[in-house]
Parts: structure tokens; C-alpha cells; sequence
């Protein structure tokens, strides 16, 4: 049985029972974080859309089989990972589909348009911005384990154990793993800190 703090899997069991409402409640609170894992990871935002919905629709196909022999937030990030291992495997077996699929077929479509805030954003929310997108950039140089292992951290209501089982590797593994990408996320963003300029 569930923790009794484990609201998450108390709401996945009333899933299994049926229970749509529960299934809405889990997919309003997780929707934006594993989002935000999934981005990250991919690094392309209408993809990551798409596959976080594939992670909720696993989720409800595999409702019947689920127990709650781990928190509800450790399952649900372990299917987000290997659905994003899934995706960056069939992107290095098949590189010019991404290409072919952001051409062609779609190029009649009205492009989405984003405001250059640029101009309009005082110079320390720039800074502050540029800053933003290099730690993501560092962030995706890491090493796959290391890089999601800091992506997981951020998650505010995963603990290391739960890392580690998402992981599927020991505790100390995963302390060392989230050691060694912050040491080298510092390193990449010293020189940057230091004089604003970034090198890949």
C-alpha cells in the first residue's frame, strides 16, 4: 500500500478503479513539471507536448497493472525518461526525419510568432534571461545520466531515492552523478559569469 503522505498514489488507485476525475487531478498537478523535464531533455518544445501526453496516455493503458510499490511521482518520471530515451535513440538512428518534418509538409502553416521582448525588458531581466539559456545549454552537454539526474533535482518533491530508483542506480551513484553535473554545470558557466562570454 501507499504511503499515507502518498496522496499521488491513493489518486492512482481510484485511476484503476476507474475514476476519471482522479486521473484529471494527477494530470493538472504533474502536467507543467513533467513538462518541463521532457523540454529539457529534448530541447523542442512542440515535441515535448506531444510526448508528455504519450507519458499520461501510458500512464492510463497501464492503470490496471500499476501498484504502488513506489511513490506515484518515481513511476511517472521513470516512464517520462525512457519515453525521452526512446526519442533521442530513434533521432540519432534517423536525423534528417526531424529536419524533413520541421520542412516541407508544414511550410504553408502560419508560423507561430514570439514577441522579441528584447527591447521592452529592462537590461537585468535580459542578463538574467542570456544567463538562463546558457545554464540549459551546459545542462544539455551533460552526460545523459548526469543531465537528467540534475533535471530530476529540480523537481522539488523528488528525493534522491526516488532519483536514484528513476535512474535505477544506487543512492551514492546518484549523490556522485549530481556532484559531478553540478561541478562541471559550475565550471561551463564560470568563464560566462566572469566575462560574458560563452564558450560551447
Amino acid at each position: 500500500m501507499p504511503e499515507p503522505s502518498d496522496l499521488d498514489a491513493a489518486l492512482m488507485l481510484r485511476v484503476k478503479r476507474g475514476d476519471r476525475a482522479a486521473f484529471a487531478e494527477l494530470v493538472e498537478k504533474y502536467r507543467q513539471p513533467l513538462f518541463n523535464f521532457i523540454c529539457r531533455t529534448l530541447r523542442d518544445e512542440s515535441e515535448s507536448e506531444d510526448l508528455a501526453q504519450n507519458v499520461f496516455l501510458q500512464v492510463y493503458k497501464s492503470r490496471q497493472r500499476y501498484q504502488p510499490t513506489a511513490k506515484f511521482s518515481t513511476w511517472l518520471f521513470t516512464i517520462a525518461r525512457n519515453l525521452c530515451l526512446n526519442e533521442i535513440r530513434r533521432r540519432s538512428r534517423h536525423p534528417a526525419e526531424s529536419i524533413e518534418e520541421n520542412h516541407g509538409e508544414n511550410d504553408d502553416l502560419p508560423q507561430r510568432q514570439y514577441e522579441d521582448k528584447k527591447n521592452s525588458l529592462p537590461a537585468e531581466n535580459v542578463l538574467q534571461g542570456e544567463l538562463a539559456t546558457k545554464i540549459e545549454e551546459a545542462i544539455a552537454q551533460l552526460p545523459e545520466t548526469q543531465r537528467t539526474a540534475i533535471l530530476l533535482c529540480r523537481q522539488d518533491d523528488l528525493s534522491y531515492e526516488q532519483i536514484a530508483e528513476i535512474l535505477d542506480t544506487s543512492l551514492s551513484a546518484t549523490k556522485s552523478l549530481i556532484h559531478r553535473g553540478r561541478e562541471t554545470l559550475k565550471e561551463k558557466l564560470k568563464p560566462y559569469l566572469k566575462s560574458g562570454h560563452w564558450s560551447a
